[in-house]
């Protein structure tokens, strides 16, 4: 009888994930931002992949359906059957997809205080004000 094994990825969204390389969470790419940002840009709305096509018109609708299913697998929408449509909707905000992207990217770094130090001087006078008020909040 053989074990089965899961992946290590936390955010893989796999039942009885068994992939060597898993991309569940994974980031973005070029034509999935763009896709994403359809949904961000209604938040709480279910499209159909057929409004989504339409919104990209130089993508192929298979071509989008592809990107779809892609995005579904690595948690980034879901899906739900309504009749013969599928409509899909954002699992999160583009706000908490920054934060993630923020997290990972500090992730890479052998030094994430230089990081962090060289990211906060990087902001503006009011970016950093935000920032103040956010960490003086008791926890």
């Amino acid at each position: 009888m053989s074990e089965t094994k899961t992946c290590a990825n936390p955010k893989c969204t796999c039942e009885s994930c068994t992939c060597g390389d898993c991309k569940c969470g994974a980031g973005l790419g070029a034509l999935e931002g763009r896709v994403m940002e359809i949904f961000w840009e209604e938040p709480g709305c279910e499209l159909t992949g057929r409004h989504v096509a339409d919104v990209l018109p130089d993508y192929a609708y298979t071509t989008i359906a592809t990107v779809l299913d892609r995005l579904a697998h690595k948690g980034f929408v879901r899906r739900r059957k309504e009749g013969r449509a599928i409509k899909f909707a954002a699992t999160s905000s583009r706000a908490a997809h920054t934060v993630v992207a923020m997290h990972e990217a500090l992730g890479t770094t052998r030094d994430s205080e230089d990081a962090l130090v060289r990211f906060a001087k990087s902001l503006s006078p009011s970016e950093a004000e935000i920032v103040r008020r956010t960490l003086a909040v008791d926890r």
